[in-house]
């Protein structure tokens, strides 16, 4: 799986929120955020099925997730911009992390320190929170 990466390194929770943190106001850290979403690997059309769908979504988005090793590496992926953006910061926080880690991780904090939800439309923060709700029923069920 490829990693992800932010203003040229990999992206990990902590990253995001130091490079957010620097962005000066809503429309820097909406332009930062689409930016992420363009460097978010492309899922192929085949790996696009119904069943990788994630409900509760307002746009299309695919999640699949795969345990090598005792780590969590997921991909995935959304027509919309904004989206794919929002899924990279998801994939920050949990992608290479064993399931017990993904479990413990508080991705309300995490959010709350991004300075996003309040930004986004209530249809967006519920596709938000259905990713990482998928996310976390994954892990906790292998």
């Amino acid at each position: 799986m490829s990693s992800v990466s932010l203003f040229g390194h990999q992206i990990t929770s902590d990253t995001v929120i130091a490079e957010m943190t620097q962005c000066q106001g809503w429309e820097a850290r909406y332009r930062a955020v689409i930016q992420l979403g363009k460097q978010l690997p492309v899922m192929s059309e085949t790996e696009k099925n119904a069943q990788l769908t994630v409900a509760g979504c307002e746009s299309k988005v695919w999640l699949s997730g795969a345990l090598e090793e005792g780590v969590w590496h997921f991909s995935a992926d959304s027509d919309a911009r904004i989206v794919r953006g929002l899924i990279a910061l998801v994939m920050a926080a949990y992608n290479g992390k064993s399931a017990s880690a993904i479990l413990a991780f508080d991705v309300d904090h995490y959010f709350e320190q991004l300075g996003l939800l309040s930004h986004l439309s209530p249809s967006r923060g519920n596709g938000l929170k259905a990713i990482v709700e998928q996310i976390r029923t994954m892990v906790s069920t292998e």
